[in-house]
């Protein structure tokens, strides 16, 4: 992980809403996923709604970038209270050194999560949300990564992952916080 501060910019939502990076007033978790309709992914983010009050009150913004089009990613993300960034030509994740490869699902600690999330999705499915895609667009090898980014664009901490699974839970993430951003 760099050393150096976040760059300032302002990156479009898929719901077309604007959100700088970094934030002048909150720290910013920066998540890069895998893909539009990724299962691991939806799954994980899922974990994220259902702690966004913590989140939040910890001083937390969440910012999640997928390697997607705004176009595929809207049938999978409407329904996210969370900033949703499309980076198609994978820009951000190359400036922060976020790979993909092989290991993303042939790792066996992602397994367990691989199942649980594609039950997950099966039953999501039948009740009318849209199946993933059978090629994703940007391929399905993406790792996810997570950053902390201070309002003066210090990295606080940063993980890259190194299988589909592998990203902070919220518990992580909390406890990663400066007392002094917390409450």
């Amino acid at each position: 992980m760099t050393a150096a501060p976040v760059n300032a910019r302002t990156l479009v939502t898929v719901s077309g809403a604007e959100v700088r990076v970094p934030h002048p007033h909150h720290l910013v978790h920066l998540q890069f996923r895998r893909f539009a309709g990724c299962p691991v992914c939806n799954l994980h983010l899922r974990s994220i709604v259902n702690r966004l009050a913590d989140i939040e009150a910890a001083g937390i913004r969440e910012v999640v970038v997928f390697h997607s089009s705004a176009e595929a990613l809207r049938p999978y993300t409407s329904d996210l209270p969370l900033d949703v960034v499309p980076d198609p030509g994978r820009a951000l994740y190359r400036e922060f050194g976020v790979e993909s490869g092989p290991r993303a699902l042939l790792d066996p600690r992602a397994w367990p999560t691989i199942v649980r999330a594609v039950g997950h999705e099966l039953r999501a499915v039948r009740r009318g949300r849209p199946a993933p895609p059978a090629h994703p667009e940007g391929g399905r090898l993406g790792l996810p990564a997570d950053f902390l980014i201070a309002p003066d664009g210090r990295v606080l901490a940063g993980k890259r992952g190194v299988h589909a699974d592998d990203q902070w839970s919220v518990d992580e993430l909390l406890a990663l916080v400066p007392t002094r951003h917390a409450g």
